[in-house]
């Protein structure tokens, strides 16, 4: 099975980075629990004043090299490689792309060595990638064509009104063996 899976917020913990950064400048608004998130855009949550330093925030030099990896979901990659899946890594870039682009690469060699690097599939849009499944923390993903994977939702607490599948790394042997894959 052809396994395309989102980078930040599925393996890259963003969530956890924002918060640590925010916080860490010491902003009079505070940093925005995951727990308390209910909406997919990290920037919908904060007043519209603040939304260039949330933005400066991610897109900071360092921002997502340093994301620390979501517990379990390198140990999930080692063993789905080891099952014969094909695992890529399907990750969009922020539109603030010049930190962004190289880290995400940087990021992938920490974390899963530079052979994983050719494993990267780096697009704007998702549908345009061919897989089996795309496991994604966007509760809907869109683009220019009607996508050739079926969307699992990773489950985070801005996406649980969306119906359908859900994966976390505690369950993800559970959720992957009902899936079919595509006919070739």
């Amino acid at each position: 099975m052809l396994i395309l899976l989102d980078q930040d917020g599925v393996l890259a913990d963003f969530e956890g980075g924002f918060y640590a950064a925010w916080t860490a400048r010491q902003h009079e608004f505070p940093a925005i629990p995951l727990e308390a998130r209910r909406v997919f855009h990290l920037v919908a949550e904060y007043p519209p004043d603040l939304s260039e330093l949330v933005m400066e925030t991610y897109s900071a030099p360092g921002f997502f090299r340093d994301l620390k990896p979501i517990p379990g979901a390198l140990d999930a990659i080692r063993d789905l490689l080891e099952l014969g899946h094909d695992v890529r890594i399907c990750t969009a870039p922020i539109n603030q792309y010049r930190n962004c682009v190289p880290e995400k690469f940087e990021w992938v060699e920490r974390h899963l060595g530079h052979e994983f690097t050719s494993r990267i599939v780096l697009t704007k849009d998702k549908t345009l990638v061919h897989g089996d499944v795309l496991v994604d923390d966007k509760p809907e993903v869109t683009g220019g064509i009607k996508p050739f994977w079926q969307h699992i939702v990773y489950d985070q607490p801005y996406n649980r009104h969306v119906a359908g599948p859900r994966l976390t790394w505690a369950n993800w042997r559970e959720v992957l063996g009902k899936i079919s894959p595509a006919a070739g």
